[in-house]
């Protein structure tokens, strides 16, 4: 694995041993990025739930965003690790907690990007989801973006939708914002 594009293009990133996590493949990862680079990522503020080996986190970093809070609970030494390597370390914040208790630590803070690549088949995509609505995490002009099992459909609640969807063989990545009139 490696950052694709910016001022850390290039660098590896080490990938934890074993199948307990599951990195976003270099190929998703650019076509993620590619999509969002339309909505601009330059001082954007971001927020990546099980951020694994922090990849989606420091490839946003690399690309222009001012700062980023990773979040997983099994992975915290890695994602140091890989954001020393890759001379982000210092606008990125690297947290060793659960979904529940990292919301509740992240309440009044707003990010422009909030990426979650949860454990599949497990319920976290709902579970992301609905907290990060009820705890006001995502800026009202900011993106959602969720890796997710192609058998795990998000519901979402009035005043949001998705507005793009990826197929990347069993894996969908959802991108969901507020309805425009909500961002008004």
């Amino acid at each position: 694995m490696r950052i694709i594009a910016g001022t850390a293009k290039g660098h590896t990133i080490k990938a934890p041993k074993g199948h307990a996590t599951r990195p976003t493949q270099d190929r998703v990862r650019e076509s993620m990025f590619n999509i969002l680079s339309n909505y601009g990522l330059f001082n954007a503020t971001v927020l990546d739930f099980f951020s694994g080996t922090g990849a989606l986190a420091l490839e946003a970093l690399s690309r222009g965003a001012r700062s980023a809070v990773c979040v997983d609970v099994a992975t915290a030494k890695l994602i140091k690790e890989n954001a020393v390597h890759c001379h982000l370390e210092d606008r990125v914040e690297v947290w060793s907690h659960p979904l529940m208790l990292a919301v509740k630590r992240l309440q009044g803070r707003n990010f422009d990007y909030i990426f979650a690549d949860p454990p599949y088949e497990k319920g976290f995509v709902q579970q992301t989801l609905d907290a990060v609505i009820a705890t006001d995490l995502l800026k009202n002009d900011g993106m959602l973006v969720i890796e997710r099992h192609e058998k795990e459909e998000p519901v979402l609640p009035k005043g949001w939708q998705i507005v793009r969807e990826q197929r990347f063989g069993y894996t969908r990545v959802t991108y969901i914002r507020r309805d425009e009139l909500e961002r008004s």
